[in-house]
Formats: C-alpha cells, sequence, structure tokens
C-alpha cells in the first residue's frame, strides 16, 4: 500500500487540541477522509474517522447518542450508564469508521500526515493563502443514481 496523496484542511479554533483534518489516497484508488489531526502532549498525532456510539430508547426505540440524558424521539429520561467499556475499562463513545490494522500501517499514515499538516501551516502563513476544498467531487467517479 502507497499513500499517493494527502490533503489537509487546518482548523481555526486555536483553543482546541484539533488542528485539521486530513484525507489520504492509497495507491491512487481508494480515500479515506475525516482523518483528525490532534496536538498531544508530545507531539501531533493522527486519529481515524470515527462515528459517535448510540443506543435505543427503550419506551419509543428512538435512537440516541451514548452520553445523551433524554431521548431524542419521546423525550424520556435514557438510562445514564448505557456505555459498554473497552479492555481498559474506558467507557467507548465513539467506533472507527476505517483504522489501520496494525502500528506499521499506523505509523505509515502518520509519516504521512504530520509533514502535510506542517507544510499547510506554512502555507497558511502567506498572503493570499486559501484552503484547499476536501469535498471536491472526482471528476472521472461516475455518479450513481439510485
Amino acid at each position: 500500500m502507497e499513500i499517493t496523496e494527502v490533503r489537509v484542511k487546518l482548523i481555526n479554533n486555536k483553543d482546541d487540541r484539533l488542528k485539521a483534518f486530513c484525507s489520504i489516497t492509497l495507491d491512487n484508488e481508494f480515500v479515506v477522509r475525516d482523518i483528525k489531526i490532534i496536538e498531544g502532549t508530545s507531539g501531533h498525532f493522527v486519529a481515524m474517522p470515527s462515528r459517535k456510539m448510540s443506543d435505543h430508547c427503550e419506551k419509543c426505540g428512538g435512537k440516541n447518542h451514548l452520553r445523551a440524558k433524554f431521548c431524542n424521539n419521546c423525550g424520556a429520561s435514557l438510562s445514564e450508564n448505557r456505555a459498554k467499556k473497552d479492555f481498559r475499562g474506558r467507557v467507548k463513545l465513539h467506533a472507527d469508521i476505517a483504522h489501520p490494522i496494525n502500528s506499521a500501517c499506523r505509523h505509515k499514515i502518520q509519516d504521512k500526515a504530520i509533514p502535510a499538516f506542517k507544510k499547510e501551516v506554512e502555507k497558511s502563513k502567506q498572503p493570499g493563502y486559501k484552503p484547499i476544498e476536501m469535498d471536491e467531487p472526482d471528476d472521472d467517479v461516475p455518479e450513481i443514481i439510485s
């Protein structure tokens, strides 16, 4: 697997640890979007795209995220301890959509994404800087109509 392209979109919130979103293209054929670049205590790292975990209201069956105190559908009070815990005992609130299987792959992604992020930060300091559009449609991909 070769990472053939990295696109970085900087985030302007200076108080947040989230610094950018990036997308990577693998072998000029497959794109993974919404990889986060986060500022940690020992430098920047990547976090894979994820979704909020949810469950269903016991009363009406409506879908709610795990931190919700009341049902979005019927307003019923929801139990506070609905979230499952991971192997470390931490509450699992998000699930990865895509992720590397081993640390070598994670390092490969991080070794391309972090330098691209730093390069984009330097470009952003130039006059007339225009941020990259992350959701540009691919011209050579036919639109699927259902």
